[in-house]
């Protein structure tokens, strides 16, 4: 007699079912309160840099001073990629898309530095360094690549955030472009149980190695529902065009139960705290480098949607402002998500870290809703049944 197996509750994508238990960020969406461990973005997106954020949200508390020198010194280090990566980058096709391309080049870290010594923190700690110096280079590179030009080798006298500007762009960025991007990477850094978040972990349970644990997530992060919010805002202004439009647009998507990209939130039922410090970085980008007739749109789109749907919990959320701000600094539509993905490695490898803490491996249940008792029908018989 076969054993009968409880059947339990059904949750179409396991929505607000736990699937970790963490310490490395909170998210309050009621109240708009978002925390690395315990430290307000506010603060953090004012205070800290990129790697002394990244450095909290992996070890767990703010580095020294001679901690954060080491950890920017080994960043700049090991900022270059092989040539066989490189050259490998080359026959990818320039109609790719650069998540793709990432998704690959990440992988391919794993060929040369997988030796999955995973009790080994000095083995740890190279992956950290490795993973966060690289990503910004294999995104840089695929941009030149694709238009035909050889990657730029990084500037060690630049930090994290003008340095990869000056790749991306082949020239060395203003001080304000660097800062905002700084503070860019700063807000993108963590947030709680994402998807991607939650794919890293999957992976990373398996104690495969950590550059397969990144390009796993970077693979969740490509898609639509995901990731890509950003350039779909951006393609949003662009499409309604004026002011005068954009009651029209609201209306026809709320008539026709159209999202309006760049609002509504699964957590924030309030307005986002890094749209927030977006929309103030944007503001400061157009006074330095010239103001964008796509910001008048955008605030009159706010404007509209919060009289209309505010009551209902939906508010300008991370990607409103955040593809405005990537257009000033000079950033292709395209590449918002890889720039998503260079922020929120810093993420998944806390998670990565913290999951190898306790380990455990992801082997979820599921409901069977199929046949049983199905007999076999020989071959002959079924072409029988398809020509009668």
């Amino acid at each position: 007699m076969s054993e009968i197996t409880p059947q339990c509750e059904y949750i179409p994508g396991l929505s607000n079912i736990p699937a970790a238990q963490s310490s490395i960020s909170h998210v309050d969406g009621q109240r708009g309160i978002l925390e690395y461990r315990g430290i307000s973005i506010q603060e953090l997106a004012q205070k800290s840099t990129f790697l002394e954020t990244a450095y909290l949200l992996i070890w767990g508390h703010l580095p020294s001073q001679a901690e954060l020198e080491a950890f920017e010194r080994d960043i700049r280090y090991h900022r270059r990629l092989k040539y066989r990566i490189r050259d490998m980058m080359k026959c990818f096709p320039e109609t790719g898309h650069p998540m793709d391309a990432l998704q690959t080049a990440a992988a391919s870290l794993g060929l040369f530095h997988s030796r999955r010594v995973l009790d080994d923190e000095a083995y740890i700690r190279r992956a950290v360094i490795r993973l966060l110096a690289k990503v910004p280079t294999m995104v840089a590179a695929f941009e030149l690549i694709r238009r035909g030009n050889n990657p730029i080798t990084p500037d060690d006298d630049l930090d994290y955030a003008a340095n990869f500007l000056y790749m991306l762009t082949e020239r060395e960025p203003k001080p304000i472009a660097a800062r905002v991007f700084d503070t860019c990477l700063t807000l993108h850094a963590e947030h709680t149980m994402n998807t991607s978040t939650f794919s890293a972990l999957v992976t990373a349970s398996t104690l495969t190695d950590p550059y397969g644990v990144i390009a796993s997530a970077v693979g969740t992060l490509a898609g639509p529902l995901h990731g890509g919010a950003a350039e779909e805002s951006l393609n949003m202004l662009t499409e309604i065009g004026s002011v005068n439009n954009v009651r029209p647009y609201v209306d026809a998507c709320i008539q026709n139960q159209r999202n309006i990209m760049g609002f509504g939130h699964r957590v924030y039922k309030v307005k986002d705290p890094r749209a927030t410090i977006l929309q103030s970085l944007a503001e400061q980008l157009f006074e330095e480098l010239g103001y964008d007739p796509y910001y008048d749109i955008a605030l009159e789109l706010e404007k509209v949607v919060e009289e209309k749907l505010g009551f209902k919990g939906v508010h300008a959320n991370v990607d409103f402002y955040s593809g405005l701000v990537y257009r000033a600094l000079g950033i292709p539509r395209d590449l918002f998500t890889p720039m998503f993905a260079i922020a929120r490695v810093a993420g998944w490898l806390a998670h990565w870290k913290e999951q190898l803490a306790a380990n455990r491996i992801f082997r979820p249940t599921q409901i069977y809703a199929g046949s049983h008792e199905v007999p076999y029908i020989s071959i002959d018989q079924r072409e029988k049944s398809l020509t009668t």
